[in-house]
């Protein structure tokens, strides 16, 4: 701390001995500073001692700078223009409301749910630049304790997140297995039920790693249910796709497919037990300082879901 008063008291010296320069008098730089003369020149004479040389030559007509003094003054000039002009930008920045704010989101949530938010945030901020990292959820908040996002937008079941975290409820989410009626038929010339397709069909499902998949294995495993053979994809458009050409029984959420269930070019399985629905909402570390754009992020999607925005 001692160093940095130290550092501001010399800066102070360096900007006294400019104005003095400028003014090529002492009286009418204390002026211009709005300090008496006497401390104007003690501040000049600490710099001098300082540096071990004379920088002004005094005169009953005013102060003139030496070799040194002039040698001095083309460095602390080009210091002090460059402190003016980042100042200059600074103050441009704010008022623009440039800024940059980290998204961590899974490629489904982002394609769903984020882009809504966004179309909208991007028009009414231009000047804030966004780094989207599509990742699980998983993912997501281990990088968001790190400190290596800003926020992230994930689906949570029956997890627990940890207490420096804050969650923002944005929706609710209801997984549901779903196929085509040409895969149906297949199985039921095969003397398969609807109600038992799921113990008879192959099973298309996010990998182990994502807390979705992990929800569902549970939902499975509670009600006893055994899989025969698992399809695993890394995102749930693929597995939406993959339920189209018949390829098996996806395990989707319903938002997401409501044309495909609309048109009946997917068709939701009956189930023994209905699944639990999940929350989705944006997630960021509470204890973190705030940038005003995540502050303009969060004021923004919290009016856009009050209007129902998504």
């Amino acid at each position: 701390m001692l160093l940095d008063i130290d550092n501001a008291c010399h800066i102070d010296r360096h900007i006294h001995r400019l104005t003095v320069a400028q003014c090529q008098n002492i009286s009418k730089a204390a002026a211009k500073l709005f300090i008496s003369q006497p401390a104007v020149s003690n501040s000049i004479k600490k710099l001098e001692s300082s540096l071990g040389c004379q920088l002004f030559v005094r005169s009953s007509r005013g102060v003139t700078l030496t070799e040194e003094g002039c040698l001095l003054y083309e460095h602390v000039k080009t210091a002090i223009d460059t402190l003016a002009l980042g100042e200059k930008k600074v103050r441009h920045a704010a008022g623009l409301g440039v800024g940059h704010l980290k998204i961590g989101v899974s490629s489904t949530l982002c394609r769903y749910v984020l882009l809504g938010y966004l179309k909208e945030f991007t028009r009414q901020y231009p000047h804030v630049s966004i780094s989207i990292t599509c990742l699980s959820t998983n993912e997501t908040l281990h990088l968001l304790q790190e400190d290596q996002l800003d926020i992230g937008l994930v689906g949570l079941g029956t997890y627990e997140l940890a207490h420096t975290l804050a969650f923002d409820r944005m929706m609710e989410i209801q997984d549901v297995f779903a196929a085509s009626e040409q895969y149906l038929y297949h199985l039921q010339q095969r003397g398969i039920a609807r109600d038992a397709v799921l113990a008879n069909c192959s099973l298309m499902m996010l990998d182990k790693h994502n807390i979705s998949r992990q929800f569902i294995d549970e939902y499975l495993q509670k009600n006893k249910i055994s899989v025969q053979e698992c399809i695993e994809a890394s995102s749930m458009d693929l597995l939406i796709e993959f339920a189209k050409i018949s390829l098996g029984v996806a395990c989707v959420i319903r938002q997401f497919v409501e044309p495909e269930l609309a048109a009946g070019t997917l068709v939701e399985l009956p189930l023994p037990a209905p699944i639990q629905k999940r929350s989705v909402g944006f997630v960021y570390k509470s204890q973190r300082n705030a940038s005003r754009s995540m502050k303009q992020f969060i004021d923004f999607y919290s009016a856009a879901s009050s209007c129902s925005l998504v």
